[in-house]
């Protein structure tokens, strides 16, 4: 599949980007876009789907809207519905990055464009989807390193870590990992002592922290994947982002 008026339009429905295409090339009869998020689990994924649905109505998009209530199952339900109605593109931030392939495929027999936005997935074939809008969630975990290790530049002794896990098996959660250790890997005075998710959410993550605490006092560092566990995470005391 190549990308075209269909593929853009999602794109337009993705971001507020309705002011980079003309008119001309949604001129034509109302695209219909299905739309699965992952669910409402933060700040962030509530002020991203009211983009989503404000971007769709500026751009003359009708828009189909599912909250997955991040569950992979509900976001395949709603893939295959889609499917089921004829729309023009396929949306969706994907929960996990694995078990999509029979799915995207569905998709791309029906001849629907799939757009991932936020997350990607993991598969073979990368023809099932046209386009991926999204960060770069390793260089994000790299970013976290460093500043790491400047924080800790002259240290004695070790730098014990506390890390706060997003989803598991969500794109954002490995990559930011990956990247994290990548760079604290280069200097053994960094060992992460406990690792637990905060499944992205800030109940979950404060949780999580009291826990860390309870079992290894106030003398850690803590590392998490997202702001909102960061924001519960700092609501108790004495803690530093990594």
């Amino acid at each position: 599949m190549k990308l075209n008026r269909r593929t853009l339009a999602a794109a337009l429905a993705c971001a507020p980007l309705a002011g980079l295409l003309p008119a001309s090339a949604l001129a034509q009869k109302p695209i219909v876009l299905g739309f699965s998020q992952v669910g409402a689990e933060s700040e962030w994924r509530t002020a991203n789907t009211e983009s989503i649905k404000a971007s769709a109505k500026e751009a003359g998009i009708e828009l189909k809207f599912s909250d997955a209530q991040q569950k992979q199952e509900n976001q395949i339900k709603a893939i295959r519905a889609f499917i089921a109605q004829k729309v023009d593109v396929i949306a969706f931030s994907p929960v996990v990055e694995s078990g999509w392939e029979t799915v995207l495929r569905e998709a791309k027999a029906a001849k629907i464009p799939v757009v991932l936005t936020d997350r990607s997935v993991n598969v073979k074939d990368t023809s099932l989807y046209v386009s991926f809008m999204g960060s770069d969630f390793v260089e994000e975990g790299r970013k976290a390193g460093r500043w790491l290790v400047e924080t800790t530049k002259g240290a004695s002794g070790a730098v014990n870590i506390v890390e706060l896990q997003g989803t598991v098996g969500s794109a954002p959660a490995i990559d930011r990992k990956k990247g994290f250790e990548e760079i604290i890997k280069a200097d053994p005075k960094f060992k992460i002592i406990r690792s637990q998710t905060g499944d992205f959410t800030r109940a979950k993550g404060k949780e999580v922290m009291e826990a860390f605490l309870k079992a290894e006092g106030k003398k850690s560092m803590c590392s998490t994947h997202t702001t909102t566990t960061w924001r519960s995470a700092r609501s108790r005391p004495s803690r530093k982002r990594a």
